[in-house]
């Protein structure tokens, strides 16, 4: 009790009671990392043990959840729908340094955590909670024939320039059109088959592309509001690459339709000559980089000129893109509107046109939420589909390399190259044969069915629920597809089990290096959440364990009821810059609540998940709808994507920021 009233005595005792509140607002910022770190000292822990344990001040009752054969699941279902509490203030500047200090202290920090994890409900729906299901540490699942429609068979063992050439070869012909093609007024992005073919055709080389690429780097670095897309890129390295391309195509023989095309990297993928630093600035000298990801190794086989590594939010820490470190890249659409995080740089470099495609890692939402306010396509295959050898072992169940395209086309030439048989090291039960979507087939798939609750669906700004809502009323008019009312319960229980799974890998993975850093180099915000993430134990992460196995059961009874799960990508469209949050970042909860909201199932549960942009809101921002497919499905979410591209793509707008690297003058 000494500490109690110490604590009661303290000067700061008002300030505290003041940012307390603020505490609350921390669990939902951080959820979609795809890392997060800092293991707090044996004497935190025990000091949090003494207040639940000792003083019972704070006792939360746990759930007690059903069996999930008794829940129902039908749109008249009494399965309650809870809603995050909106009311808690957004911080960056001194405040954000403030409540580091908090936390950071050994006394009032842990018992700040504990009315943090009491009061955000993580006690009463995870670590207190009762539930019979076995935990599922691995989101593995097995092979299931789906009979999709309309697919071509590509052997596993095929080399990934074959697999593009297969991929190539299930694109729509509507495509073939020229370079110089300005008859269209709509606007649309240089796809990957538009540079193959101006190569081939001598219209311009890999090497120019790549000087007015540099440039357009430059240009953009020196902007009033710089974009900062990169945290690194090497002009030398460059072009020497696109000097290698150049001569494959005179000589008539390049490697792949990819051969001469930027591509770009988030620097959480391992990619020479360049540190991974993962939006750090002392990740990379703990953890060097000694050479390619399997993902970029295969690209590169294909001729991709790798132009770089693209920024993130420090750590994948938030959902912003805001790094006090290397700049905050700002969204081409409105360069005083963030690009989502944490994948920021590689939504943003797509959606300018400086790369037709980019590679990110989504471990809660950290590929879909930037693609969706960038307005272009983000593609998160299922858990195991992509090598994740070379890429930081931060959240191993949860993470996964997923892609950011122009175009639904794009995103399945680049998926075509780097998927594929495993590494023999990494888990996986992989489908005997490699399935490609033939989105040239003039027999569109059929009866497809959506799987819509309602509440959750329409949990989002009233623009994206129009939005939305038309969009997918749509797609089912025009394809006579069918849309299925159901209930998802205990979504909220869901995303607490995911943000304790993610932040207890990533404080494994990094615990050593940790150790021995000085906090000092890392952002404001970052601090934040690293305090956070370091105060879960043994027991909450495998009641969360527990919570997925629950989880993969409840949506296996949902896909038993439709083929998609379908609901908007983000709660809300890009939010605005604030000059106070470029040095320490910000904490963001209302908008940090909305943009995460509809990530979860895809990363916690291994799901696979495409976003398509199907409109824009009253400023012109993007806005996205996601589908979330059956494991192995993603021959189906592309038909899928693909159809709903095409319904909507005559309407896409012109970033204010965008490069024309084809352009030959």
């Amino acid at each position: 009790m000494t500490v109690f009233i110490l604590y009661n005595q303290c000067y700061l005792h008002k300030l505290i009671i003041k940012y307390i509140y603020w505490l609350n607002t921390v669990v939902f910022l951080f959820n979609p990392l795809p890392c997060c770190i800092l293991a707090l000292t044996t004497t935190t822990h025990h000091s949090c043990k003494f207040f639940s344990g000792k003083m019972g001040l704070f006792k939360a009752a746990g759930v007690v959840y059903k069996p999930v054969e008794e829940i129902d699941l039908g749109p008249d279902s009494n399965e309650f729908y809870l809603k995050a509490n909106v009311k808690a203030p957004r911080m960056a500047g001194f405040l954000v340094k403030i409540f580091a200090w908090f936390l950071e202290s050994r006394i009032i920090g842990t018992l700040l955590l504990y009315i943090l994890k009491r009061n955000n409900l993580i006690h009463k729906l995870v670590s207190n909670a009762t539930l019979e299901e076995a935990p599922m540490f691995v989101p593995l699942h097995p092979f299931v024939d789906l009979n999709e429609q309309e697919v071509e068979q590509i052997d596993s063992d095929a080399s990934p320039a074959e697999r593009v050439q297969r991929a190539m070869n299930c694109l729509p012909l509507t495509l073939e059109k020229s370079v110089d093609d300005s008859n269209s007024s709509s606007f649309r992005r240089w796809t990957i088959a538009d540079y193959s073919r101006a190569y081939s055709s001598g219209e311009i080389t890999p090497r120019k592309v790549a000087e007015q690429f540099i440039n357009a780097v430059h240009e953009s670095s020196r902007a009033a509001l710089p974009m900062s897309f990169f945290i690194n890129y090497d002009a030398e390295d460059i072009l020497k690459q696109a000097t290698e391309s150049t001569l494959r195509y005179e000589r008539g023989d390049p490697i792949s339709a990819l051969d001469g095309v930027p591509i770009a990297i988030k620097d959480e993928i391992d990619c020479s000559p360049y540190p991974t630093t993962g939006g750090t600035k002392w990740l990379h000298k703990v953890r060097p980089c000694t050479g390619d990801a399997c993902c970029v190794m295969r690209l590169r086989s294909c001729g991709a000129i790798i132009v770089g590594k693209t920024n993130m939010h420090e750590l994948g820490a938030g959902t912003s893109g805001i790094n006090p470190h290397y700049g905050t890249t700002r969204n081409p659409y409105h360069p005083n509107k963030i690009a989502g995080g944490s994948s920021s740089g590689s939504a943003a470099v797509v959606s300018a046109g400086l790369c037709p495609a980019a590679l990110g890692v989504d471990g809660g939402g950290s590929v879909r939420m930037p693609a969706s306010l960038c307005g272009v396509i983000g593609f998160k295959p299922t858990f195991g589909r992509i090598p994740h050898t070379g890429v930081l072992p931060l959240n191993w169940t949860v993470g996964m390399v997923g892609i950011l395209a122009g175009t639904l086309e794009d995103a399945l030439i680049v998926y075509a190259a780097i998927s594929g048989q495993l590494p023999s090291h990494e888990p996986t039960i992989l489908p005997p044969k490699l399935l490609f979507p033939l989105l040239n087939s003039t027999n569109p798939i059929s009866e497809i069915k959506f799987a819509r609750y309602g509440e959750w669906f329409n949990d989002c700004s009233d623009e994206i629920r129009v939005c939305c809502s038309n969009a997918l009323h749509l797609l089912c008019e025009h394809y006579k597809w069918k849309t299925v009312e159901v209930t998802i319960p205990e979504i909220e229980s869901m995303r607490l089990a995911h943000y304790l799974t993610i932040g207890s890998e990533c404080t494994t993975s990094l615990s050593s290096a940790l150790e021995k850093l000085d906090f000092a180099e890392l952002g404001w915000d970052a601090r934040v959440a690293l305090r956070v993430y370091g105060a879960f134990n043994s027991k909450e992460y495998i009641k969360a364990q527990k919570m997925r196995n629950r989880q993969m059961q409840i949506h296996k009874n949902i896909f038993a009821k439709a083929d998609v799960i379908v609901a908007p990508t983000t709660g809300v469209t890009a939010y605005s810059i604030f000059d106070d949050a470029l040095k320490t970042g910000e904490l963001d909860y209302i908008n940090g609540a909305a943009l995460v909201r509809y990530q979860i199932a895809g990363n916690f549960l291994g799901l696979p998940a495409v976003t398509v942009p199907v409109g824009y809101d009253k400023e012109g921002l993007p806005i996205g709808l996601q589908f979330i497919g059956k494991p192995w499905s993603e021959p189906t979410l592309m038909h899928i994507a693909f159809a709903m591209q095409a319904l909507c793509i005559s309407h896409h707008r012109k970033p204010k920021v965008f490069y024309n690297l084809l352009h030959k003058n």
